[in-house]
């Protein structure tokens, strides 16, 4: 049986299928899971180091229960799924000695996490990760290292948009808009389920249908087209900091674990108020602070910071892709609301002002994803396209600095049908072999800066000039793709490379030594793609 779990900046989820029912459930973790009204169980991304490794972590609501969020402490951690995977600027928390990433941090809570999970369930066959569409390859692989330590049968992945559109279960024709907007990122998934058809399918597919005695009975084939997709690195969590920003500036309110979370009950109280108060309490400086917010200065505050500019520009950039597949705006037969975020009236205004009421969808926004998620592990099938696109780097004279040459673009299908073809010479005398280096080229206009700030994590989008590069084999041992025998010189192409992305994403390259004829290397797999 398969387990899902859908890690999010703010909150986690994790789901099973029950058999007996037939349908996919959200499970309650005892002392991790927070049990809220109406709301389905969810387990706070939060983590408390109280000794190093994972038996020394204090997970989920029982970090809030014993007030653990609240105060200062380079033990505390929130918003770890943020840090993961990308670059850093300045320190790290030290504990005992001992620097802490927040790879490690996420390393040690997901193990708690599906530790309890398992023992629960007693699941332990197949497990499905959700990731953003906007995720670097680093994101992935650390997930899949992780799997690997959690000793599970199989391990697979699905972006967390499309797995929302699966779990709102629309089994009629449909062409859906999925915007997940959670804790940290803001991720668009365009997605037009049919009817199975016996000619081969066309685009970029993801099937399931009944592979066995798990599937459910009441499902019925179906074919869904991932027709555009759309990430941007925003979410609840910057919305908190501007919160505690504004009152800082006036009313010189202190910048601490505390406020940090008197300004998330503000915005959460605002989805369901037209005003929401809070009262703080300096004990240092037995200081006082009444904290009043209206949604009209919720709104002020969220176009200071160009909110609803970004809002607007992924959502264009989603449409400007669905139109290159033929689908136009009115064609969007439903618009799905998924993540916490997603639930803030303000949001809510500005989607009903770009759709029909009637499309828009907002019944499941926080267990929908982990749900749709078990359908990979009910027999879906995952055939995507790749999000980010990819090349080699290359020394530019002219600029007298490394430069990056595409040859896989953005949006490739896979399986590609076709090979690139690149041919390399030596650039010195004698060369005894060559190497390259490839990398995972983000967008030429935003970059996500990570840090701290008085305590809390901070990201910062940078307008750069410049490509945003992950280099995914500059390691020692990674880099070589051909020994020359004899040695090259400069002033003539010496091997062919041969560049193919085969079924499960990873990329292969086949090199030809032009001089001698000989094949140096046959379809190796040098690294996997997102």
């Amino acid at each position: 049986m398969t387990l899902a779990i859908d890690f999010g900046t703010s909150n986690t989820v994790v789901t099973r299928w029950n058999t007996a029912l037939q349908q996919p459930e959200t499970i309650a973790l005892p002392g991790l899971s927070a049990l809220l009204g109406n709301d389905p169980p969810l387990i706070p991304s939060l983590a408390y180091v109280e000794q190093l490794g994972v038996d020394g972590l204090v997970v989920g609501q029982a970090v809030r229960d014993r007030g653990l969020d609240v105060v200062t402490d380079p033990r505390f951690f929130r918003n770890v799924k943020r840090g993961i995977g990308v670059p850093w600027r300045g320190f790290l928390p030290e504990i005992e000695g001992q620097t802490i990433t927040f790879d490690q941090v996420g390393q040690w809570f997901l193990e708690a996490v599906l530790t309890e999970a398992k023992a629960q369930t007693g699941e332990r066959d197949s497990l499905v990760f959700t990731v953003p569409v906007d995720s670097f390859e680093a994101y992935r692989l650390w997930l899949g290292e992780l799997a690997e330590r959690l000793d599970f049968g199989q391990v697979q992945m699905i972006d967390e948009p499309t797995a929302a559109a699966l779990g709102y279960g629309l089994t009629q024709e449909k062409t859906l808009l999925v915007m997940d907007f959670g804790g940290g990122t803001l991720d668009w998934s365009l997605v037009q389920l049919v009817a199975p058809v016996e000619k081969a399918p066309m685009g970029f597919l993801l099937k399931w249908g009944r592979k066995g005695a798990d599937q459910p009975s009441a499902q019925k084939p179906q074919t869904a087209r991932v027709l555009a997709k759309a990430g941007e690195n925003l979410g609840g969590a910057d919305i908190d900091n501007w919160l505690v920003d504004y009152f800082h500036k006036t009313q010189n309110l202190p910048m601490t674990a505390l406020t940090q979370r008197l300004a998330e009950r503000l915005k959460i109280r605002l989805s369901e108020a037209a005003t929401a108060q809070e009262a703080y309490f300096d004990a240092e400086n037995f200081d006082t602070y009444d904290l009043s917010l209206s949604r009209d200065q919720f709104g002020q505050i969220l176009q200071q910071h160009q909110f609803f500019d970004r809002l607007e520009a992924s959502l264009n950039q989603v449409l400007q892709q669905a139109r290159r597949q033929g689908v136009a705006p009115e064609d969007i037969e439903a618009v799905l609301l998924v993540g916490g975020t997603a639930q803030i009236p303000a949001v809510q205004t500005w989607v009903q002002q770009r759709f029909p009421a009637d499309k828009i969808k907002a019944s499941r926004p926080f267990e929908a994803v982990a749900q749709g998620a078990l359908q990979v592990g009910l027999g879906l099938e995952v055939s995507d396209f790749l999000y980010h696109s990819y090349g080699i780097r290359y020394w530019d004279r002219r600029n007298n600095a490394h430069g990056w040459h595409p040859i896989i673009p953005q949006g490739q299908p896979y399986p590609m049908a076709l090979p690139v073809e690149l041919t390399l010479g030596a650039s010195v005398e004698k060369q005894p072999s060559i190497e390259l280096i490839i990398g995972e080229l983000g967008e030429a206009t935003t970059q996500t800066e990570v840090y701290f700030e008085n305590g809390r994590l901070v990201t910062r989008q940078l307008t750069e000039a410049n490509r945003t590069i992950q280099p995914l084999n500059d390691k020692d041992g990674a880099r070589t793709i051909a020994q020359l025998n004899p040695p090259g010189f400069p002033g003539s192409d010496r091997v062919r490379v041969l560049f193919s992305v085969d079924a499960d994403r990873l990329l292969r390259i086949t090199v030809e030594d032009i001089l001698t004829g000989d094949t140096l290397l046959s379809n190796q797999a040098v690294v996997k793609l997102s």
